[in-house]
């Protein structure tokens, strides 16, 4: 059965290595057949501020609300990205700050400490890499990336399960390993 597939690129340039992942899994999910979009946040014209938080309506850029369709219409969410300083790069995270809206990704109930999750019935996998070795992001700073896109943000709005694949030590991998690692991920979207 396909899958409508929408794979984020989350690294403010389209070239490079995060962009030859997110090529090489919508390479493999188009050939198993499923139906892919892509959005590449370093094309889009958006403030990543969210102003005021959400003490104020802040009106989405034309790119923006191109992007929140995108997302209703998936059924899986694929987001390609560098892990710097421990997590996400700024522009991808002012993206989700501006996009995964109150009203849109989730919902606060009144009088209560729970919230409503709008965005139930999708999965994602994340498709992370690094410079440090995965163990030294793992054992000794504990995966604060990780934790914050898969728990804090997207399980809160109900997107599970979510998958986090790690690509790393990049800046030391040799040609042939980065080359296996995008055989990996092609093969990842093949069975999307």
């Amino acid at each position: 059965m396909s899958k409508r597939i929408l794979i984020i690129l989350g690294h403010p340039s389209n070239i490079g290595y995060c962009g030859a992942l997110a090529d090489s899994y919508a390479a493999g999910a188009e050939t198993a057949g499923n139906e892919v979009k892509r959005i590449f946040l370093a094309d889009l014209v958006f403030d990543p501020v969210l102003r005021s938080g959400f003490n104020c309506v802040q009106e989405l850029e034309p790119d923006l609300e191109a992007a929140q369709a995108a997302i209703s219409w998936s059924q899986h969410l694929v987001f390609v990205y560098p892990i710097w300083w421990g997590a996400m790069p700024a522009l991808l995270k002012g993206f989700i700050d501006r996009v995964f809206l109150p009203g849109f990704a989730f919902k606060y109930r009144s009088g209560s400490a729970l919230w409503d999750k709008l965005l139930t019935g999708r999965s994602a996998h994340l498709l992370v890499t690094m410079d440090s070795p995965p163990w030294y992001f793992r054992w000794f700073t504990r995966m604060p990336g990780h934790h914050q896109m898969k728990r804090a943000i997207l399980e809160f709005c109900g997107i599970k399960p979510v998958k986090i694949s790690e690509f790393g030590s990049v800046k030391s991998s040799t040609q042939q390993q980065r080359e296996k690692w995008l055989s990996k991920v092609n093969s990842y979207g093949l069975h999307a």
